[in-house]
């Protein structure tokens, strides 16, 4: 264990998606959201095969027991991209990454709808306040129904962030069902596969031709998708869960950031309030979870082995 690195990494892989993030949306106004969705997936398999061949995990790294598993999460999973990545292209950075972080609230709601995990108050009011921050974000989109199009077009915006945070909770229900049977490469490289697929079948839907420079974005977004899910994957090899996902909510900061350097991007008071309140409530669920598994661990140490 090495909690630092594990942190660094972890702080590292959240600075490659939001960069993966930003190429997505510098290249939203010429380019369909399906053919923005097969270049970040396509191209994340080449860095994800050269990464099992330095592990000398390649023979193996990617069997597989569940295959059915994996096309619900990829299904599930890809549709959470393509509305990510249209709430991008209609949104400002910080506003989506904010309603991005929707997600670890409702994955609480799930676990225990579809997986029967217990939860208890605790944990049902931190999800109560994130959703309070939710609507106080989502407010100002709700009531610009009736205004110009590019309101309208920032309250489709919103919806998608939002519908994309629910079915990327439902991805991580069956990532929590996966990972009893798979390897954490083969569960990144079949979402990769599918997520390929299921894009291409948008082809006829009006992809583009990229020039050069959007080709470029495209590509690097996958690349940089491919890396961060590697630095992502390395930084719980150094560190329990419960140190390593706070940081996430550093994005917020590289989305205010960058935002507001290549996009000229200003968060709005009540933006900044909502997404405060999502954040508190995300890292007192992942404190709970965090002390609820060390009581895990000590009734099962204090269990007799047999």
């Amino acid at each position: 264990m090495n909690p630092m690195r594990g942190i660094g990494l972890k702080i590292l892989s959240v600075s490659v998606f939001t960069l993966m993030a930003i190429c997505i949306k510098l290249a939203a106004p010429h380019v369909p959201v399906g053919e923005s969705v097969f270049f970040r997936s396509f191209f994340a398999i080449p860095v994800i095969l050269i990464w099992l061949v330095w592990q000398h995990d390649l023979a193996h790294g990617l069997d597989t027991k569940n295959p059915m598993g994996h096309c619900w999460r990829g299904l599930v999973g890809t549709s959470a991209m393509m509305l990510g990545f249209t709430s991008l292209g209609l949104l400002p950075l910080p506003e989506a990454t904010a309603l991005g972080y929707t997600a670890p609230l409702l994955t609480v709601i799930f676990a225990a709808m579809f997986l029967g995990e217990e939860v208890r108050i605790f944990r049902l009011t931190a999800v109560f306040v994130g959703l309070i921050g939710v609507a106080i974000v989502l407010s100002p989109r709700i009531t610009v129904l009736d205004l110009n199009s590019a309101s309208k077009f920032q309250t489709i915006g919103a919806m998608a962030a939002l519908m994309a945070a629910v079915f990327a909770a439902l991805g991580q229900v069956f990532i929590r069902k996966l990972v009893q049977t798979e390897t954490t490469p083969a569960i990144v490289f079949y979402f990769s596969v599918t997520a390929s697929a299921i894009a291409l079948m948008t082809l006829p839907f009006g992809w583009v031709v990229p020039n050069l420079y959007e080709t470029a974005l495209l590509v690097g977004a996958g690349l940089l998708g491919g890396i961060g899910q590697i630095l992502l994957t390395q930084s719980y090899r150094f560190a329990p869960t419960g140190v390593i996902a706070p940081f996430e909510y550093v994005s917020m900061v590289f989305a205010i950031a960058f935002g507001y350097l290549i996009f000229s991007e200003i968060p709005t008071t009540t933006m900044l309030a909502g997404a405060s309140l999502i954040v508190v409530a995300g890292l007192f669920i992942i404190w709970r979870e965090r002390k609820l598994g060390l009581k895990r661990g000590a009734r099962q140490a204090m269990t007799p082995q047999g």
